[in-house]
This record gives C-alpha cells, structure tokens and sequence, in this order.
C-alpha cells in the first residue's frame, strides 16, 4: 500500500499547467487539503488509500485537458459520502464544483427492494444530473476506469458483476461521448472478468503473431504510402494498429469462425491534410485493390451520433489479405480519440460548437425519452437500446437524417421523429411506395410517415419495433390505457359494493371516511385504490373487508364459508340467481367496455351458463363457466359475481366436439344442420381415427345456451353422428 504521506498534487498541477495556461491552479491545493482531510483513513476497495484513487481520477481527467473545475471536482468526487456537506463545498469551490460532486454521489438516503431498482436508479439520477452539466458523466466514466484497472483484486462476483455494468452502461456512454480509448479501455477489461477463458486464449494468439504482424504492418505501410505519394496524395501519417480484443471476439462469436480465420486484425489509419485528400486517397486504394462489397462507409458525409468522421474501407489488398483502412484528417483522429473533449464546450470564453451542441441534445433527448419509464429493466434496457451504434440512415421527405439500428422498420422511424407521430403512425411510404409497417429500412431510404388522430399503438407493434425508444413509448401508453381501464373498472367494482352498505364514493370522501379506507388498503389516493381494484391487487373480499365494521365482520367469520371452489362456485352462482329475482344487478359482462370484461377460451361461457367473473391482472374481467377448472384452481379472492346483460344481434363462440360415421358426406350434412339453426362455424378440424370414425372440432357462434342446445340436439338426430358434446 503507498503510504497516504507520500501522495501529493504536484504532478497533477503540473499537467494541468500545460495547457490551463494563465489560470490560477490554487484550487487544485485547496481541494486536495480538504480530500486530504475527509479521506484521511478512508481505503478504496483496491486497498490503496482513497486520497490516491482520487488523485488518479484527476490525473486522468487532465490528461484529457479538461478544466480546472472538472479536475478539482476528479479529486473530490466522494467527499459527500464521507459526511462533507454540499453548502460548504458550494462555498468553496463554487456551484459547478458542487453540482459536479453532487451528481456523482451515489444514492444513500433511500432504500430500493433489490438491486436492479438501485441501479436503475441511480443511473437515473446520474443521466439527470449530465443532461444539465455533461462533466458529471466524464467523472463518472473516469472513476470506472480507473476501478476498472483494479478489479482483479475484488472476488469473482463482485468482478463480474461490475464488469457486466461496465460493459452494458459505461463502454456505450463512452461510445457515445466519442471517446474511443476510453470505450475500447472498458470494453477489453470488462472482457476480460466476463469471459477469462476467451479473453486469454486470444491475447495468447495474437502475442504469438506479434512479430509476424508486426513485420507485415511495416510492408503494408511503405506500400500505402507510395501509392498515395505518386498519386499525388502526401499522406501526414500512415500507421496500423491492431484491433482491441473485444471487437475480435465479438468478430469470432458473429461469424463463428476462430482467431486464425479472422483476416483484419490489424486495422490501417491514414491521416491526411484535408477533407477532398480523403476522397482523393479512397479512389487511389479502390483503383489498385479490390472493396469488399458493403464494406465501404462514409462517415465525413454524415458523422456518427458522437461527432466520428471518417471514411472506412475493407480491400483484397497487398499480399493478397484483407485489410480494413479508415481515412481521415488530423483534426478528425482527434475528435475520433478525445471525442466530446476534443473540442471541450467549458473551456473558458469558448462557445459551445453545433457538433457538440447536437451531441448534448441527443443525451438530453436520451434522459427525457426514458424520463417516465418506472419498470428498473425496462428503464435499463431502453438506455441500452438508446445507446446504440446507427448501421441505418433514413431521411424524412425534407431531408433530415434520422440514425437507427439494422432492422429498423418505419414506426422505428415515426417514433424518432416524435412520440405523437409513432402514436399515430397509419402507414409509410417509402421512397414513394407504401410499404407495411413491419418492412425493414435500409440506408437512404426516404421515408414519409402518415399519421390518423384515431390510430392508436398496438401491443403487436412491440413484436417487430427494434428501437427501445419506440418500444418504450408504445409500452407507455399500452400502461396508460390499462390504468385506465383498470380505474374504470375499479370504480365500477367500488360503487357496487358501496351500494350494499347504502355508501357511494362521494359520500366517503365528504364524510372524510375515504382516509380510513386508503390506510386499511394501503392506497395514497382515490385514483390508487380505483386502480388496484380493477387491476386485482385488492381484491373484492379485502374491500368487503375495509367496509365492514369489526363486528360485522366477526359475524361474518364465525358464519363461515364454503370449504372448496366448488362450493363457492355454487353460492355464488346461488347468489347470481337470489339476486336476479330480487331485481339488482352485479357488473354485467357488457356493462362498462368490451376492453374490460373479456370471455374467457378456455371454457367460452354463453349467456345461459352460469358464471363467475376474474380480475386479471391489468386486463379487466375474464369471464368462466362456473365449473371451469382453470377458474377453479385460481385465487379465489379474485373473484367476482357477474350477470349476463342480454344485447341484441350479439353471438358467443362455442366449441363442439362431434364423432361421426366415415361418410363422403358428413362435412356437408353438419354444416347444413348448423345453417339451418342460424347458427354460424368459425373453425372446423377433422380426423380420421383407427376405427373408421371422423372426429370434428366445430366452432359456432349461438345467441345463447338454449341456442346451443338445439343446434346439439339437431346435430345428433343425423343418422351417421355417433355422439355430440361441448367442449
């Protein structure tokens, strides 16, 4: 362990001087006296003393050449875990320091149930606080790496569970900032406690090569440089560097193929003096070496998300081997290397650049489209997806680029325009043509989305979107549709049995009894309790049990109830019929919204049979025969007694199982008896069994259960039917 007395800021301020010229560094002291202080006895998990862990994260971040206020807050990015307060740093060091520091201090006032939601939402708060000062997420990234470079030293769970966020969160934030070494940085270490056997087995193949690599690198070079030179292109440098161990294995597990097979380990990079000289030094290669078809990208014309320009191709070139050459300028490699720094917006009387200006929008527009997502994997998962590397560029009709993911299809599209536009997405055309919702985009592709105030998302949408935005969004309002048929419902449910103890909604609230309720049910508002209602998290009895009075209630208990489902089934169906002769009704099946209360197939109940009605979670009333054994094994908590509301011209779906004679015209004869009843057969499925009978599987639609049983009866008066039942 290096001793606490012998760390010190100098090399630091030493660095920072370099390029921070004519700028007071006494902050620098200052806040390294008072991590001094605060750290004292503090060891980060390494075993080192935390004092040097920070002064590495400082370290760091100046050799990015950051400003001073984003090193000072480098060296004091756990001051506020330790007990500092934020007052007093605020005073010191000022309200970006402060901001800084707060943004980077994980969450230890509230308590999540696991540690998914603690994730989550942190992460959360930490995206939030870099949509307003981007050097929150530069600390953050920093802070990784460098515990990243210690990790080994940790147990194997606890590696392999921050190597597995680092990888998932850091390495595309990283990607994202466009700073490549830092993104590669994450992405082999990560690799490295993910996968140690693969990670070992390629490093060792590549170490053995080194020299042989080494040596055709150096031809390769000399090569590329006289062919530029005599065609009149003076390349200012051409190098080769190998490809980092991640983005091979990555190339192994996509092609399935071995480390030998892998023919562009080594990717070439010529930088040259301007932007015409890039085009100029691709037609050159292209003229001597043969491309690989779909291998040829162009990013100076339209840049990746993170500011990358350059131009990429794969050719058959010298020595007969495939070689990948990315071509750029200088000022290029360095915004490819440094990314969001590179051209750093806080860098004092220095105006913030339209390229950086546009990468601050997009992460902003990253923290506001993940904003309302409350789910902890689904919030994970959409920042994952909104992370991604654009392989598809699609243009709207005036020709606004929008970037996304291979297999993107047109509601992918409409949602990266606006969420209202992806809502209410009809159709598209693209390239003048209209094509189903589901056609996959492919680069250039001009797109025009038609939009309908009455469309609304479908959860079918969800099977073939790729976007996390849109499937986010569109899960959105699929929840905010089920509440709201879940608070009907619950209404629905609440007013009904209010009205047994001659009580309504509003006469709770004005009495101000509605306050006991919440606490008996556990509810913040009326709204909550309406939705947990309808959506079954409080079932029927626990409101039937928050109404009654205790002594009601003993009465109740000591009355006892039926011991089987069966028996219940039966008192509640009894019930069904006590009340229909007293004249009340219970929720009628077609009382509130087709949506709301659903038949159920599993046992199709017409009207006639009795029923017993089951809050599903979030999807209204399924609706059983009283003996389905489905129903039956369900919790019978979430029961709930129903009625058959006759409604005119409306037909319900049953199934008949029929065995039959082997007669050439059987099918003919059953459908004829079936029409002849005015009935109508939705599906029919036939088989011929060992013993020279014909099995049918009929669905019908009837009016009711006395329909049924004449179009049954008829069925079996056919000579050649053997028997008739209802499935």
């Amino acid at each position: 362990m290096t001793p606490a007395s012998v760390i010190n800021p100098e090399r630091l301020k030493w660095m920072a001087a370099e390029y921070l010229r004519g700028i007071d560094l006494s902050p620098i002291d200052e806040a390294w006296e008072m991590a001094a202080v605060v750290h004292k006895d503090t060891a980060h998990f390494s075993g080192e003393p935390y004092l040097l862990h920070a002064l590495e994260v400082a370290s760091t971040l100046a050799s990015m050449r950051l400003d001073l206020d984003t090193i000072v807050s480098g060296l004091l990015h756990g001051v506020l875990k330790r007990g500092m307060e934020p007052a007093e740093l605020r005073q010191k060091f000022g309200d970006d320091v402060a901001y800084i520091v707060g943004g980077m201090t994980r969450i230890t006032t509230v308590k999540f149930n696991n540690r998914q939601t603690s994730q989550a939402e942190y992460v959360r708060r930490m995206l939030m606080a870099m949509a307003k000062d981007i050097r929150v997420l530069l600390v953050r990234l920093v802070d990784r790496f460098q515990d990243m470079l210690v990790l080994s030293l940790v147990s194997r769970e606890q590696q392999r569970e921050v190597a597995r966020e680092t990888m998932d969160l850091y390495a595309p934030l990283a990607g994202r900032l466009g700073i490549d070494w830092l993104k590669r940085g994450f992405e082999d270490r990560a690799f490295k406690f993910l996968h140690p056997q693969e990670y070992e087995d390629i490093s060792t193949r590549l170490q053995a090569t080194l020299t042989e690599r080494q040596a055709y690198v150096d031809r390769v070079v000399a090569v590329l440089t006289n062919k530029l030179t005599e065609g009149g292109v003076t390349p200012r440098l051409v190098f080769g560097r190998p490809k980092h161990l991640f983005s091979i294995y990555k190339k192994l597990i996509a092609q399935n193929i071995t480390v030998d097979q892998v023919y562009d380990r080594v990717a070439f990079r010529i930088i040259v003096g301007s932007v015409n000289q890039c085009y100029e030094a691709l037609g050159l290669i292209h003229a001597d070496w043969v491309p690989v078809p779909g291998r040829i990208k162009d990013f100076i014309s339209v840049p990746k998300p993170n500011n990358y320009q350059s131009l990429h191709t794969t050719v058959n070139g010298p020595e007969n081997q495939f070689m990948e050459i990315q071509i750029r300028t200088e000022e290029m490699d360095r915004v490819a290397q440094e990314g969001v720094a590179a051209h750093w917006a806080y860098k004092e009387g220095q105006p913030i650049e339209d390229r950086d200006a546009k990468l601050f929008r997009g992460l902003k527009g990253i923290v506001n489209s993940l904003r309302e997502v409350e789910d902890p994997r689904e919030f994970l998962e959409g920042l994952r997806g909104e992370l991604h590397d654009p392989e598809v560029y699609a243009l709207t009709p005036n020709g606004e680029v929008k970037e996304l993911p291979a297999g993107s299809c047109p509601l992918d599209f409409a949602y990266a325009i606006h969420t209202e536009v992806g809502d209410h997405c009809k159709g598209a055309k693209v390239n003048g043509r209209m094509v189903p919702l589901k056609y996959q985009l492919q680069n250039g592709d001009i797109v025009e989305i038609i939009t309908a105030p009455d469309q609304r998302p479908r959860r079918g949408w969800l099977d073939f979107v790729k976007t996390n935005r849109a499937r986010t969004r569109i899960r959105a309002w699929l929840r905010r549709e089920e509440r709201d048929r879940a608070l009907a419902l619950g209404k629905e449910i609440s007013e009904r049995e209010l009205r047994r103890h001659d009580l309504s909604i509003k006469k709770l609230v004005k009495s101000g009894h509605i306050k006991m309720l919440f606490k008996e049910l556990r509810c913040n508002s009326l709204d909550d309790m309406l939705v947990k209602i309808g959506s079954g998290d409080i079932t029927v009895q626990m409101l039937l049990k928050a109404l009654d009075p205790p002594e009601m209630r003993q009465e109740h208990e000591l009355a006892g109830a039926p011991s089987s489902p069966e028996e219940l089934a039966a008192a509640m169906v009894s019930h069904q019929h006590d009340r229909s002769k007293a004249g009340t009704t219970a929720l009628t099946i077609d009382g509130i919204d087709d949506m709301l209360v659903k038949i159920s197939q599993c046992c199709r109940p017409v009207p006639g049979d009795p029923i017993i009605g089951f809050i599903t979670s979030g999807r209204g009333v399924s609706v059983h025969k009283a003996d389905c054994r489905n129903l039956l094994s369900a919790d019978p908590r979430r029961w709930i007694e129903v009625d058959w509301h006759r409604e005119e011209g409306r037909n319900y779906r049953a199934d008949l199982f029929i065995v039959t004679e082997n007669r050439r015209t059987i099918h003919t004869e059953i459908s004829a008896v079936i029409s002849t009843d005015v009935a109508q057969i939705t599906s029919i499925a036939a088989h011929t069994t060992a013993t020279d009978t014909v099995e049918f599987t009929i669905g019908v639609q009837v009016n009711d259960v006395d329909h049924l049983a004449q179009v049954m009866r008829n069925l079996r008066h056919l000579e050649p039917v053997i028997s008739v039942r209802r499935l």
